[in-house]
This record gives C-alpha cells, structure tokens and sequence, in this order.
C-alpha cells in the first residue's frame, strides 16, 4: 500500500527562506514564525500520514453508494471527518466571527497541499465547503453570514457548487434551471444539475447548495443568471434544521478516479432557495468560489504528484534491476537498485523540480491573495487573477503527467492496482477537466487576463522578473545557471504576448489557436522564476550556523536541473504560437 509523509522541511522552506513569511507586512502574517507553521505541519501532518492516507486506498476500491436517497461514504471516512472537523482544520483561516481561528488564507494553502496529497477525494468534501463558505462571506447578507457560515466553517454541514447541466457545460448562458419568486422573499428551484462533487454524503448534518439559476424575466445569456442558497434540509430562523428541501440525488456518477468523493446528478423540484448577493449578478458571485476553487485544484495536480513522486522515489531506491554501466553498486546483491540508472534518475528530477517548483509557485500565489484580501492591495489582486489560469492549468497538466511519470518507474507493477500507482494518475486526470477544462483556462488567460487593465498585470509580471535578475547579476555563478535561462524564457514569454497582440485583433483565431501553448509557456517562466528564487534562498541558507547543507544542496542542484532541462520548453512554446492559426484551422471540419 502507497504511504504519505508531509513534506514538512520543504514548506517550512518555502514559507520562511524564500518567501520570509514573517518578514511580509501582510495582517496575521507576523505571527506566522517557523515554530508556529512547524507546529500546525506537524500535527496535521500526523493526522494525514496515520488517519486520511491509509482511507486512500479504502475509498478507491469501495467508492461510494446510493441507498435509499442517502450517498453513503466508503468505511472510515465519517470518522476520520469527524477527526478533521474537531481538530478544528476546516476552520483554520475562518473570521473568528463565525468560529474559526482567523489564520491567513496561505496556512488553508499548505494544509490543503497536505490533505490533498493525503486523500484528494476525502479532502473534496471540506474545500468545497470552504470555497461555499467564502461566497456567502463576500456576497452574504449580514443575516445570511450569521445564519449559514458557523456550521459551514466548522463543517458540521458542508457545501457545494451547483452550476453544470446535462445539455450546457461551460457555456452556462444555455441553463434551463429556473428560480420561481415567492411572497415570502423565497425562490422555488426547479432543475436538475450533473457533476455535483460532494453533491450528497453521510459525514455532516445539512448540506448547503449554491446553485445558479435564472429567474423569469431576465436578461439572456449569463447576464441573467443569478446565485441561491439551497440547503439539502430547510433551516429554521434559529438556526435548527427542519423538514427535507425539495433536492435529491438522481444517480451516483461512476467515474474514472476521485471514487471516494460522490459525484452526483442533482434534482430540485420546487426547493426552498434563497437569493445570494444581487438578482441577474451570479456569475459575480459564484467566480468568488471558483477563483478560489481553481487555485485549489491547481494545488490538487502538483500535490498528487507529490504523493506518486514519494512512492515511486521509495520503489526506486528499494528495486534491485540490472548494473550501473559505470560500476556495481551493490556488489554484495544480484543487482544495483533502480535509482543509479540515469533515465530513472531524470525521471525523479523531473518529478522531483516540478513539485518543488509548483509548491513555491501556489505559495506564492496564495501570498497574493493574502496581501489582496487582507492588505487591500489592488495590484496584488489583478496579479493573481492574471496568475490564476497558470495556476489551474499548467500545474494539473504537469501534475498529471508527472503522476504517470512516477507509475513509470514500477514498470509492470506501477500498472497493478495493488501498488497505488494508477489511483494517484486516475485521481490526477480530473484536475485538468473540473472547475473549468484546462483549454478553457487558456482561453481565459489569452482571451481576458493579458488584456485586463489595458496589460498592467502582465506588465507588472515582466517588471518583476527583470527586477529579480537585475538585483542579482552580479553574481556569476547564479547568472549562468539561473538568471541567463530566465531571462531567455522571459523574453520568450514577452514574444508570445507582442504576437497576440499584433496578430490577435487581425485575426482572433492566430491568438486562440497559441493558448493552450502561451498557458505553459507562461508556467515555466514562473516556475523558472521560483527556482531562481529558491535557489538564491538556499545559497543565503548555508551561509547560516547549523544549516541543513544537504537538504540546501539538493535544492540548488534540483534548480539547475529545471533551468536546465525544463526551461528551455519556452521557446518551443513560443515557435508554435507563431505558427498562428492556418495549419490548425486547415482542415474543414468535414475532412476529420
């Protein structure tokens, strides 16, 4: 069975040499020292190593089942929600106003990284929650803040999002759900919504439905579409729970990975619904969620390609096969064990830098949101928003391939389900697809971001890079190996972006047609950047009394690695796009 260590001197790493946490003039984040992060990754980490990994597996091969109009979930995971809720870990970064310890959002940020890694499907049923529970704090009345938020922090009942139906998927202007206005203020729901994560369970009390609809009248399209409150049992003015919602579970969807998380086919039949933020503007309020859900789900590709990557890199240390060609290894033994043969020592490197890179990455990304959440700082906001497609997209892309990458080194047996390793890559594959398809995200990126704010979030990106390598070019060694690759990849990324915007108003489909490509193009220069910074980090690091030489070695050799073997993907990126759109748009779509 595939076990999990939390990877707690990495974060600690990434929270405190390179991004000096501490030091930020972020609100909460001068309590955040090394001894305080340390204590919540050592014990949730023990809670995720003992009690959620070890129910991976468990979920998997039993999945989850529909009896009697209740989804039940697999054994174990009621407990072991129970023992995630009372430890207070869904609260983490909640208003102390509605119960939570009001920690900043990037401590929600490496607790997730390690319940995802854990057990993704488990740790479904609170993100999703969290994500609900923080649009009703930005969009809620005073009243409905009150009323719904204690429990949905605590967990003690849990939400979802609501916005795909059988006949629309992205293009969620062809809804058909319906909002019918009562006397009372009420709206009764009527429709039916598919793929619904969490949709029904046994773990909580009450679940909390966000669920777009359209009320009669309204404008077409999205702009016409407006966000209810639909609870699975009614709750009664103080609070207490009354009778069942007109909401039911249609079927359990069987799916190719995420078994343990229900995945539901969602029925509301004139149920009880509550208008959240303004009539006609759910899309506002709903994107609140999925910001915050895609940040997430970007963090779920690079973390279950941590958890393969750990595996794997055990297996390979372990596994006696052939002879180094410079030398036995292991003269005593019938074999050297895998990890002296250099194809499996690329293939750990390559897992190895992109998980390092990807972690300082999401960090650094959840800073920003800090800093724009809580510190009111405008140009962080408009820097992760610009950031966030990057996030979702490159890092479940690479996370997924870096899934398949470790179930590699197994050989025969990294196809055998007894191993683990096919769960993780199965488990991996929906992250490129939920919470909008990675091509969406690159459309998004291109279509939307580079443009926002006449380019200013793109500009202060570039100005950020060239500030880095500016500070640092004096330092000869650190130029060649890392800030020459960066800037080269920088440049590359600049090109892309001056092609677009010359190309794209003559003919939009030389900008889509490059998207995908400008998406990871765009994730190795800030994974590029990441290194660089980790990397000068590390070198600071071993200047310091009693540093961890080996671990700081082994962070600026992995650097190296991806400066020199990842980074240069830019400029094939970048010959692509160029190439615009005649070659991809030449077939008529009658000769496929």
């Amino acid at each position: 069975m595939p076990t999990y260590t939390a990877p707690t001197k990495d974060i600690q790493f990434v929270l405190h040499d390179v991004l000096g946490i501490s030091r930020q003039d972020v609100p909460g984040y001068a309590d955040l020292d090394r001894d305080f992060t340390g204590a919540i990754l050592e014990t949730v980490g023990q809670l995720a190593s003992e009690v959620i990994a070890p129910l991976n597996m468990v979920g998997d091969r039993q999945g989850c089942r529909l009896e009697n109009g209740v989804v039940r979930t697999p054994d174990g995971f009621r407990a072991a929600f129970d023992q995630l809720r009372d430890g207070g870990w869904t609260a983490l970064d909640a208003p102390e106003a509605y119960g939570g310890q009001g920690l900043p959002y990037i401590t929600y940020t490496m607790v997730g990284e390690i319940l995802s890694a854990a057990n993704m499907a488990f740790n479904m049923y609170y993100g999703l929650t969290h994500g609900a529970a923080s649009a009703i704090a930005v969009h809620g009345t005073e009243a409905q803040k009150a009323l719904w938020l204690p429990k949905m922090y605590g967990c003690q009942w849990t939400g979802t999002m609501n916005l795909t139906e059988p006949h629309a998927g992205t293009d969620l202007g062809l809804m058909r759900t319906r909002a019918e206005p009562q006397a009372d203020g009420t709206y009764r729901i009527t429709g039916q919504k598919i793929f619904i994560s969490a949709g029904d369970h046994d773990m909580a009390e009450n679940i909390v439905h966000l669920v777009l609809a359209k009320i009669p009248g309204g404008p077409d399209g999205t702009r016409g579409i407006s966000l209810f409150i639909v609870p699975k049992f009614v709750v009664k003015a103080d609070g207490t729970l009354g009778a069942r919602n007109g909401v039911s579970v249609g079927k359990l969807e069987e799916k190719m990975g995420i078994h343990g998380n229900s995945t539901c086919v969602m029925n509301y039949d004139g149920a009880t619904g509550y208008l959240l933020g303004e009539t006609h503007k759910g899309m506002r309020a709903m994107f609140t969620m999925m910001n915050e859900a895609r940040l997430g789900v970007g963090l779920q590709g690079y973390a279950q390609a941590d958890v393969a990557y750990q595996n794997a890199l055990a297996y390979a240390v372990d596994r006696l096969q052939g002879r180094d060609v410079t030398g036995a290894r292991n003269p005593g033994g019938p074999a050297d064990p895998l990890i002296v043969h250099p194809d499996i020592r690329r293939n750990l490197m390559d897992q190895k830098s992109f998980v390092e890179g990807a972690r300082a990455f999401t960090f650094w990304s959840a800073m920003l949101i800090d800093r724009a959440q809580e510190g009111g700082d405008k140009a962080a906001d408009g820097l992760v928003s610009l950031l966030t497609p990057v996030v979702k997209g490159f890092l479940t892309d690479k996370g997924f391939e870096n899934a398949t990458a470790a179930q590699q080194i197994y050989g025969g047996h990294g196809y055998i389900e007894e191993w683990g390793m096919s769960q993780f890559a199965r488990d991996a594959r929906i992250a490129m697809i939920y919470e909008g398809a990675n091509g969406v995200q690159a459309l998004d990126l291109v279509g939307r971001k580079l443009a926002t704010d006449g380019g200013r979030n793109v500009m202060a990106f570039f100005e950020i890079v060239k500030t880095f390598v500016r500070e640092n070019a004096e330092d000869e060694p650190f130029r060649t190996g890392f800030l020459d690759p960066l800037k080269a990849a920088s440049k590359d990324l600049q090109e892309a972006a001056t092609f677009f915007m010359q190309e794209g108003m003559k003919n939009p489909n030389a900008a889509l047609s490059g998207s995908y490509d400008f998406m990871h193009l765009f994730g190795h220069v800030c994974l590029g950047l990441m290194w660089a910074r980790m990397a000068k980090a590390a070198d600071a690091a071993l200047e310091q009394d009693g540093a961890d030489r080996d671990f700081l070695a082994a962070k600026i050799a992995t650097g190296r690695y991806y400066m020199a073997r990842q980074l240069p993907a830019t400029a094939m990126h970048l010959a692509r796009i160029k190439t615009g759109a005649d070659t991809i748009m030449a077939l008529d779509s009658t000769a496929f």
